[in-house]
């Protein structure tokens, strides 16, 4: 008998179907076909101990396995529950008249439990894409989809629960995602306990008025910012603080940061539905290639840190201490908010957009512009800052040298504004370009490109006149002067300024000191 089960893969963000076909014929062994890896060839041994412990037969026949199509590698163990149950419907154990009708993923435990496998979101997406009744899944994989009520999805936690659902002989109601215990005892726990995230507040950071501006007007607009001063003048508790003013995601900022974590099998800390908190990734600069742009052999690509930090915060500490080929590496990233990843058979995109914050020091001892308190070198200072080269200067768009603070400020400890009078701004600032860019795609001023630029950042005669003057003098690229326009109308939307006005442009420009070497 030939049974076909429906299965998925994930490339990049998003699923693509994959069919189980399982053929019971006469002859001897098992054959598994369809370009499948280590991991899932491994899965018959594990399948058929399963089966056996639940007291199925393993029919003395050929029995073969094709996963289709084949010219597509398939990898993972998500595959062992379409396998044993093309297996037990092919050799006519069990009737299942379901089995076509869902979008079935799972590992196999030897006693025939069902372990978690990742991309359960893209799984659930494809499945109403595919026009499926819904997707059976593990419990744990199912809470990720919770939020897809439009379609079915069953949490399982044994075969015995799959055989229940596909033979359609009695209510399984109880099964589904949002009627398990497991489902009911978490939401409860999250509406009872609110937890509360303990962010670095804007308040303990003493001093710094002019750094924490352009962190403002960074989180406003979701542009790029470097900061760049001594050991001890708050660059890392700056950047730590950015995490609490930030706005929560739109449903659709979550829903494309949840998959991506989804199809990585990092939950984020998430009990269940879609991850709402910005993400703040931190790598330490020693970090390798692969791990900040993604990489992976053949089809089995994983999304790096650009990757994970999408709709959130990349802070790299320490920019000057990274190797050069790392920093080089994020030109592209920074332009086009993706990453594309390459090998021989395949090319999988993944989506970057992200908000980098840098921190480095301005020369090897840390010191240059504290006074005499340097000791370097103009050119130790000059190789110390050729790390960071111009192409990427030029796409960072705000960039602020932070001075030690005071000891009469550090002693009296004035405070300044809280982190929650601060992200009520940055709210409002949200607010106001989620209504201009209503259905194009983008959310924040950063990721506009140049026709939305002339469409929504139209500049009066005054502002053109002052603009040309400032490139002519400070010697700017045509990247600089569209991300100038891209901060002015950030600066004008905290304003709350429906036009962008000459004090606008004059403050953006303010932040492009570092386009010229520093001497």
């Amino acid at each position: 008998m030939h049974t076909y089960i429906n299965a998925a893969k994930c490339i990049g963000i998003n699923a693509v179907r994959v069919t189980v076909e399982v053929d019971v014929t006469a002859g001897i062994g098992i054959h598994l076909v369809g370009l499948a890896d280590a991991a899932v060839k491994e899965s018959l041994l594990r399948t058929i101990t399963a089966l056996q412990s639940l007291n199925y037969r393993i029919p003395g026949k050929k029995i073969v396995i094709n996963l289709a199509p084949a010219f597509m590698q398939k990898n993972g163990s998500g595959y062992d529950l379409p396998i044993a149950l093309g297996i037990i419907a092919a050799s006519e154990q069990k009737t299942l008249p379901g089995l076509d009708k869902y979008l079935i993923m799972g590992e196999l435990g030897l006693d025939g439990s069902i372990r978690d496998v990742s991309g359960s979101l893209p799984i659930a997406e494809l499945s109403i894409n595919c026009g499926l009744q819904g997707c059976i899944l593990p419990l744990k994989s199912a809470l990720e989809a919770v939020e897809y009520e439009q379609t079915q999805i069953f949490g399982v936690t044994s075969l015995n629960d799959v055989i229940r659902i596909l033979e359609e002989q009695e209510d399984c109601s109880d099964l589904l995602i949002w009627n398990t215990r497991l489902y009911n005892k978490l939401k409860r726990e999250n509406q009872k306990i609110r937890k509360k995230e303990s962010y670095l507040d804007f308040s303990d950071i003493i001093g710094q008025e002019g750094a924490k501006r352009a962190v403002e007007i960074a989180c406003s607009g979701n542009h790029n910012l470097i900061l760049i001063g001594p050991p001890g003048s708050g660059k890392s508790s700056l950047a730590k603080a950015i995490a609490g003013i930030l706005p929560p995601m739109t449903t659709e900022e979550a829903l494309r940061t949840s998959k991506i974590y989804s199809v990585a099998g990092k939950s984020n800390g998430q009990a269940f539905g879609l991850i709402r908190t910005r993400p703040f990734r931190s790598p330490h600069y020693s970090a390798s290639l692969a791990s900040i742009i993604g990489g992976g052999g053949g089809d089995n690509i994983y999304p790096g840190e650009l990757t994970l930090a999408e709709n959130g915060v990349l802070f790299l500490d320490e920019l000057g201490q990274m190797p050069k080929n790392i920093i080089e590496a994020l030109r592209g990233p920074l332009e086009d908010r993706k990453v594309e990843i390459s090998r021989l058979k395949t090319k999988v995109c993944y989506p970057a957009s992200f908000m980098l914050v840098a921190a480095s020091n301005p020369c090897p001892c840390g010191y240059y512009g504290e006074g005499d308190r340097c000791i370097c070198t103009p050119g130790q200072r000059l190789q110390y800052l050729s790390r960071l080269s111009g192409p990427i200067m030029d796409r960072i768009d705000l960039q602020v040298f932070t001075h030690s603070v005071s000891t009469e400020k550090l002693v009296k400890r004035v405070k300044g504004e809280s982190s929650e009078i601060v992200a009520k701004r940055v709210r409002r600032a949200r607010e106001i370009q989620k209504m201009r860019f209503l259905g194009t795609g983008i959310f924040t001023n950063a990721e506009m490109n140049n026709a939305q630029l002339e469409k929504f950042c139209v500049l009066s005669a005054e502002c053109q006149k002052l603009l040309e003057k400032l490139i002519n003098k400070m010697g700017l690229s045509a990247r600089a002067f569209s991300r100038i326009i891209k901060v002015a109308r950030t600066i004008a939307d905290l304003g709350e300024s429906d036009v962008i006005r000459p004090s606008d442009i004059s403050e953006a420009a303010c932040y492009r000191f570092l386009d010229r070497r520093l001497e």
